[in-house]
């Protein structure tokens, strides 16, 4: 199974929660408490996403954490990466020379076509999109739709 890590899903949830209310500064625990997280989970969550750029941090009594950017500017890919490093599908689709049956494998151009479609399709889901509460109205038209995972395009 393809699947993010606990922290990651916990890292998009917590971005929502202060995408919803963006003019406000948000104290750990109070995030904790309003997406019913443990505190210390939230608080390593945050630092990891401000160390990424995605929130600013600031000190004292109206002190808290804040988007780095509007909602519409921050991508799913983007959280993941914070959390998680570049999304890549495989070690070799991520940078090259990063294995060692680069010259048997065969697969390799197949699964960077995979990891591009995969980044494609999570940078255009903006944290706007994932602070929607509104349920999603199907069919939904995906951007990856449109790229062209052929050969020659590679």
């Amino acid at each position: 199974m393809l699947k993010l890590s606990r922290l990651t899903d916990y890292a998009a949830v917590v971005m929502a929660q202060i995408a919803r209310h963006s003019q406000a500064s948000h104290a750990a625990a109070d995030l904790a408490e309003a997406v019913q997280l443990p505190h210390p989970t939230v608080s390593k969550t945050l630092k990891m996403l401000a160390r990424a750029g995605l929130l600013v941090s600031q000190r004292g009594a109206q002190g808290g954490y804040r988007l780095a950017r509007p909602a519409s500017q921050i991508t799913a890919a983007d959280i993941i990466a914070a959390i998680e490093g570049p999304v890549a599908m495989t070690e070799c689709s991520q940078a090259e020379g990063d294995c060692e049956l680069v010259a048997t494998c065969g697969v390799a151009d197949n699964w960077q076509r995979v990891s591009l479609a995969m980044r494609t399709l999570l940078e255009s889901v903006t944290l706007a999109h994932l602070a929607d509460t509104a349920p999603i109205k199907l069919p939904v038209q995906l951007p990856i739709q449109t790229i062209s995972l052929s050969a020659a395009t590679a």
